[in-house]
């Protein structure tokens, strides 16, 4: 059965923090087992990680700052831009972790999926264009009209987006309302105007200002689910032009733990805060092509004590500013460019000991080995993540269901290969793991097991 949201309780948290879950929780009950859950989530990550690259890589989508780009390569860098025509930007698959809002003056519980690859934060908006919403099946939907202090954004005033005129997404029109159409990479669409109002806190009722997107019309393919109501962009701060939440709180530290794939107890997501001790760091690595990803510096990595061989340098952006590595909460497993996960599979399936090989590996995961008749417990090898050096401050050790997944009868490698110049360290990976973003020290710190 999946839970209600409508019981789930708000825990007495403090200003700035939310509690969060994996969507999971909320969709299971559409699916008749485990697998068919779990060959879903994959599903949605492919899709995702697929978008991720055709935008990244056609080098028009969200996030990207065209006009930082065009003064970087003024000043002297070697980047080579072709310039890409205008269009309505196309944006990617999101989320797999969702959190609580209480939206308005009459404080309307909502639940949105959470970003960090969006400087945006949208959710449906009535009264809607007839026919234009999708249900929400557990939630009642925000109406801008019942708010006492909702109000519209006057793209001369606030709009920074609206005025840049990057990209189509986004529209000053003739009332100075400053209107977007949103275009997802699986078919969906939303479209309507910029507008504020509070979200409130439980603990202390403290009512905070936030601009967002008031979705009027909403075409809907695989991204929208009747159990969220949009989207919470936590891409990294900005000092101008961006919507996401860490910049619209002016928060330098944003922290996070993403509860397990199965958790109902649900965690928490702070703004300049956390709770955790930053036992591992890596540095941001800020890209002025892509601010609103948070890339890290992965300097090597081993399986067990083994290192999969491979120059540094691999990990560093190339000089068009593609490549390298980031984290992304909305990507389950995590991706490496063919070159460099062939030979991680290589050292990792050579680590393996005593556990046979399939030959026919379930779904899109490649290496998988057979579960033991018996239901002994099999030990696969760990990989230690090193960022900047070799380093126990440095090193985030993967092991268990951070490595493998339980999948159709058989355990299997929880990272892909793909034919991308870029890396992406899913939230499997990270799932139980404290999060520290702290854009004023550009670095990311992880806490093995900060969750329990």
């Amino acid at each position: 059965m999946s839970l209600d949201p409508t019981k789930l309780p708000d825990p007495p948290m403090p200003s700035y923090t939310f509690t969060i879950y994996h969507r999971d929780v909320f969709e299971k009950s559409k699916f008749k087992d485990y697998d068919s859950l779990l060959e879903n989530r994959l599903a949605r990550s492919h899709a995702r990680a697929s978008s991720l690259a055709s935008i990244i890589e056609n080098g028009n989508g969200i996030g990207e700052n065209e006009t930082l780009a065009r003064q970087h390569n003024a000043q002297g860098s070697k980047i080579d831009r072709e310039k890409v025509p205008k269009s309505t930007s196309t944006y990617f698959v999101n989320g797999e972790y969702v959190a609580s809002f209480r939206l308005g003056s009459q404080e309307v519980r909502n639940f949105l999926l959470i970003d960090t690859g969006s400087d945006l934060v949208w959710w449906q908006c009535g009264p809607c264009e007839p026919n234009k919403c999708y249900k929400q099946k557990l939630q009642p939907l925000y109406v801008s009209t019942e708010s006492k202090v909702f109000r519209k954004i006057d793209c001369f005033l606030h709009g920074e987006r609206c005025l840049e005129d990057l990209d189509l997404s986004f529209k000053c029109i003739s009332d100075h309302s400053c209107t977007y159409d949103f275009k997802y990479a699986d078919g969906s669409r939303t479209k309507g105007f910029m507008g504020d109002d509070v979200i409130t806190f439980v603990l202390d009722q403290r009512p905070v200002r936030i601009i967002f997107g008031c979705s009027k019309d909403q075409t809907s393919g695989t991204t929208f689910s009747g159990e969220y109501s949009g989207i919470a962009g936590l891409g990294r701060r900005k000092i101008m032009g961006g919507y996401s939440l860490p910049t619209q709180f002016g928060a330098d530290l944003m922290s996070m733990c993403l509860p397990g794939f199965y958790s109902a107890t649900g965690s928490t997501l702070n703004f300049h805060t956390t709770k955790w001790p930053r036992a591992t760091s890596a540095k941001l690595v800020p890209n002025i092509k892509y601010p609103s990803f948070y890339f890290v510096n992965l300097y090597k990595v081993f399986i067990n004590d083994r290192e999969v061989e491979l120059s540094p340098s691999w990990w560093n952006f190339k000089k068009d500013l593609t490549g390298g590595i980031f984290v992304d909460t909305g990507t389950t497993i995590s991706y490496f460019p063919q070159e460099f996960y062939t030979i991680f599979r290589y050292v990792f399936r050579e680590e393996v000991r005593d556990i046979p090989m399939v030959d026919t590996p379930a779904g899109s995961l490649d290496t998988c080995y057979k579960e033991d008749p018996s239901g002994r417990g099999l030990n696969f090898p760990v990989v230690k993540l090193y960022f900047g050096s070799v380093s126990p401050s440095t090193m985030l050790l993967l092991a268990k269901e951070r490595v493998i997944l339980h999948f159709r009868g058989q355990y299997c490698l929880a990272f892909s290969g793909w034919d991308r110049s870029f890396a992406i360290l899913g939230s499997n990976q990270l799932q139980g793991v404290g999060l520290t973003f702290d854009t004023s020290a550009n670095t990311l710190s992880f806490d093995i097991d900060a969750c329990n």
